[in-house]
Parts: C-alpha cells; sequence; structure tokens
C-alpha cells in the first residue's frame, strides 16, 4: 500500500483549490465544443502542468507517483473531462518524451515552454489506415543533407487545433520495423505542416482534435528525439505515461461520481423507502466502489514497479483494461441510478458517460490490450 506523505498531500490539496473554478461553465462549454482558453490559463498558474519535470526546467521536480496523485485529484475536482484529458496529454505526449530522450538542445529549447503551459503540446502517432497497428504507418521522413522531409498525414491528434509543439512519429526506413520509427519535434508553424479543422466528435469535447498533414514539411535533423530509429523506444515510454496518467484522472472522476451516487441514493425516495435501501441499486454503487479501488491499485501498484525498473508490459495493459472499463461501467450506473434525471444535461452525467466511452478506445483499445495480455501468457 502507498502512502503519502506531507509534500504529496499539500500538492494534492493545492490543486484542489482550482477545482471549482476549473468547472465552472463545463457543461455551456462541452455543449459548444471548444477549447476553453480562459481554464487552461488557470491550470497554467495551477503550476500542474510543471510536476515531473526537472526544476532547471522550470519544473517541480516531482516523481510519476506524485503526479499521478496529484492528477487524481484534477480528475475528482475538474468537471470538465476534455480539459483534463488535453492537460494529461500536453504533459505526456511532448514533455514526456523530450525530458527522458531528447538533446539538451531540444529541452532547452522546448521544456520551459511546456512546464509553463505558454507552448501547449500534442503528439501525431495514429493514421487513418493504420489504427492501433502503429508499426504499420505511412508517414515517412526523408533524409535530405541536414534536414529530414516529412511526408505524410496523422489524425485522432488531440489538442491539435491548439498545440505550438508536436512529436511527430514517422518511418525512417521502410523495411526497419521497430527500428525503422522515429520521433521528432516539429513547431506549429513550420512551412508543410497543415493542420486540419478541428473534429467533432461524441466526448472529451473541450480537448481539441484534428488530422495532420505533411507537405514535404522540412526539418532540421536535430529535431529527432533520441537516435534515429529509436522512435518505438520512445512511443513504448510515452504510452505506459500516458496510460498511467490519463486513466488515474479517471479514477478521481469514478470517486467524485460514486460519491454523488451513494448521496443521491440516500435521498431519493422511492415507494416510500430511499433507493439506497434497494438491492438493485445498491448493488450498482457496490460493484462501483470495486471497479474503483481495483483501477486504482493495478494504475499506482504498476507506476510504483515502472519507477523500479522492472517489466510492466502486463501490468500495464491490465491497469489500461480495468480503469477505462471499470470508468466506463461506473458513468453507465451513474446514469442508470440517476434515472431520468441522469439522462438530462443539466446534471452532467450524461457527458461523464459519453467522454467514458472514448476509455476503452484511445491508447491502445481494449482487444489491444488483451492480445497483448495473451501474448505475454504464450498464446
Amino acid at each position: 500500500m502507498i502512502r503519502w506523505n506531507a509534500d504529496q498531500t499539500a500538492l494534492r490539496q493545492g490543486i484542489g483549490r482550482w477545482c471549482e473554478a476549473l468547472s465552472a461553465g463545463d457543461i455551456e462549454r462541452d455543449a459548444e465544443g471548444v477549447f476553453p482558453q480562459d481554464k487552461w490559463k488557470l491550470i497554467q498558474e495551477s503550476g500542474i502542468l510543471s510536476l515531473p519535470f526537472d526544476e532547471r526546467w522550470g519544473g517541480l521536480g516531482q516523481s510519476l507517483l506524485t503526479t499521478m496523485y496529484v492528477l487524481e485529484e484534477l480528475g475528482r475536482g475538474c468537471r470538465d473531462g476534455g480539459l483534463n484529458f488535453s492537460v494529461a496529454t500536453h504533459m505526456v505526449s511532448s514533455g514526456v518524451p523530450l525530458q527522458r530522450f531528447g538533446s539538451q538542445e531540444l529541452k532547452q529549447r522546448y521544456l520551459p515552454g511546456i512546464c509553463s503551459g505558454e507552448t501547449i503540446g500534442a503528439h501525431a502517432i495514429t493514421e487513418t489506415e493504420s489504427g492501433s497497428d502503429a508499426l504499420a504507418m505511412r508517414t515517412t521522413a526523408t533524409r535530405e543533407h541536414d534536414d529530414f522531409v516529412l511526408r505524410g498525414s496523422k489524425s485522432f491528434v488531440s489538442n491539435g487545433p491548439v498545440a505550438g509543439l508536436f512529436v511527430v512519429y514517422a518511418r525512417t526506413h521502410p523495411d526497419g520495423g521497430p527500428f525503422g520509427i522515429t520521433a521528432f519535434a516539429v513547431e506549429r508553424d513550420t512551412p508543410g505542416l497543415v493542420i486540419g479543422e478541428p473534429v467533432g466528435k461524441m466526448g472529451l469535447r473541450t480537448s481539441p482534435l484534428s488530422e495532420l498533414h505533411f507537405d514535404d514539411c522540412r526539418i532540421p535533423a536535430s529535431a529527432a528525439i533520441g537516435r534515429v530509429g529509436s522512435g518505438f523506444l520512445v512511443l513504448d515510454h510515452v504510452m505506459k505515461w500516458e496510460i498511467l496518467c490519463s486513466f488515474v484522472i479517471n479514477t478521481g472522476q469514478m470517486r467524485y461520481r460514486l460519491d454523488r451516487c451513494v448521496e443521491y441514493a440516500k435521498e431519493r425516495i422511492q415507494f416510500g423507502k430511499p433507493i439506497g435501501s434497494y438491492q438493485s441499486v445498491s448493488n450498482k454503487i457496490v460493484d462501483m466502489q470495486i471497479g474503483l479501488d481495483t483501477a486504482r491499485k493495478w494504475l499506482y501498484d504498476t507506476a510504483a514497479r515502472l519507477m523500479d525498473g522492472e517489466n510492466v508490459t502486463t501490468d500495464i495493459a491490465v491497469s489500461k483494461l480495468l480503469a477505462s472499463e471499470s470508468n466506463l461501467a461506473s458513468a453507465l450506473a451513474a446514469v442508470q441510478i440517476f434515472g431520468g434525471s441522469g439522462y438530462l444535461t443539466e446534471y452532467g452525467l450524461e457527458k461523464d458517460l459519453r467522454d467514458a466511452v472514448a476509455g476503452p478506445i484511445y491508447s491502445g483499445t481494449s482487444e489491444i490490450q488483451r492480445n497483448r495480455i495473451a501474448s505475454m501468457l504464450g498464446l
């Protein structure tokens, strides 16, 4: 069992004090589907974006576990699921790979802006045709003297419409397999980079999504993050952090939803009794508690093992499966417990459900995670 010290608890409580202001107007923003620039400024002021980064770049120098602990509180307190998702994407997609694999030049150039939030980060991995099969990507980076020239396109780029920096994964060797992919830092105003219009979606609507197109997009060779051909290693590191940080936010959301359902089940009277006295309702709430506790334990235990240098391939897959599917089940149960009121936008529960549907899809679908676990079992 992980025990949190006073400093970690203080950081978590500090973020909690920002959450009421971050949540204000969340239902209206969701309906508009627009990135909340004013709330992003509050996120910047809170300091949450700088948590896992070294102090020399303007970071707070906190561990993965501490970062997750604070992000969980963000999920519990901030009702804007899209904004929360953009926070995790920004932190993990660009800052984490730059700090772990970037050259000193790249770190000096980009990490201060990532820590402060002045530069919003995004990563471009997925392509329409390749989907979950990242190794089948077709976007290429061709070496020409001291430059690389990017050609191709990416889809499902979270933060794309507002990002100032993209970490782009492209094929640098046609037959290199996992060693034929390289990650690059690409600035928004680079000639040849075309950012598509925001794409409408079911949930997480305040986290903007777009396509990227690379039309002879020329970048310096120094923009490579890590060695040429090491992109799959970079991606593997990023995906571990992405799953742990994104889905620990979901556990905070699950905690808020559970508390709300318990309170409602005590107060809502039907047929002369609180609905919580009916087993059909109380069992749903118990399952919500079990799902929350199980997902939370797997996420934090996996993070601790990752920090100890252990192989967490299976643990990451299990954590992602449990957290995403438990969050979806929790959101659906909450709508059912609230009945007709849960179906109304004013209660915010239908929004939670729409947001939760994305969990078993992004960061590797549930099917992919089960395949990975099966592979680790030797099947």
